[in-house]
């Protein structure tokens, strides 16, 4: 049984859970939301180029979640993956999770999301298996702060690899689907690297490397 990762951001969906998951508070009245958004989409465009510091955009991004639940968040979560996730979801993502599970594969989602929206979407899309940035509760409610290694670019190793640990399991014939530049060092890890709808740095790689490249619509 060979392992089958899928990043979750414009690989399985067509969009950034987190910007939208941003557009959300904004339509919540949490944060101010052209101010917000203005913030948010320079962030992204750091991400986009490969400059993203993401201890920042977390402490950005999670500062309207201090003080509530993860019960008022997961409450609030659902609703919105059902109206903003579902309808953005690749259908050749579906079929290409299904054809894995059909193979006998273990399927793993691994995103730079934090895990308050990444498990709900996975749930969506019938993925039990997720490692995602991980937020840190204090006194039963968010702090604004996260825990333990980001999986975000080298991170993303670092906490598969503790995952693989944990689980008695490997990296022997895995595959890794992705479309982002900051993936490369997991692609570069596994045995079957797939790029899907590549921004240009990774379709660069992906073209001298031989690597698969899928267009998902």
């Amino acid at each position: 049984m060979a392992l089958a990762i899928f990043d979750l951001d414009e690989t399985l969906i067509h969009g950034d859970c987190a910007t939208l998951w941003s557009e959300q508070m904004g339509r919540l009245g949490w944060v101010d939301p052209q101010a917000f958004m203005t913030r948010n989409n320079e962030l992204m465009d750091a991400y986009s180029q490969g400059k993203l510091k993401m201890e920042e955009y977390m402490a950005f991004s999670l500062e309207p979640l201090i003080g509530r639940t993860p019960q008022e968040i997961e409450h609030l979560v659902g609703p919105w993956v059902e109206d903003f996730i579902e309808p953005i979801i690749f259908s050749e993502a579906t079929k290409t999770v299904a054809a894995h599970r059909q193979a006998g594969d273990r399927i793993l989602i691994i995103s730079a999301s934090g895990t308050h929206l990444v498990n709900p979407i996975a749930e969506r899309l019938g993925i039990d298996e997720v490692l995602g940035i991980e937020l840190a509760v204090e006194h039963g409610v968010y702090n604004g702060k996260t825990v333990g290694t980001l999986t975000y670019r080298e991170g993303k190793i670092t906490r598969l690899l503790e995952w693989l640990d944990e689980q008695e399991d490997n990296l022997e014939g895995a595959s890794f689907y992705s479309d982002s530049r900051n993936d490369l060092p997991l692609l570069l890890k596994v045995d079957h690297p797939h790029v899907v709808n590549p921004d240009p740095v990774l379709r660069e790689h992906a073209e001298k490397a031989g690597w698969p490249i899928h267009h998902w619509k």
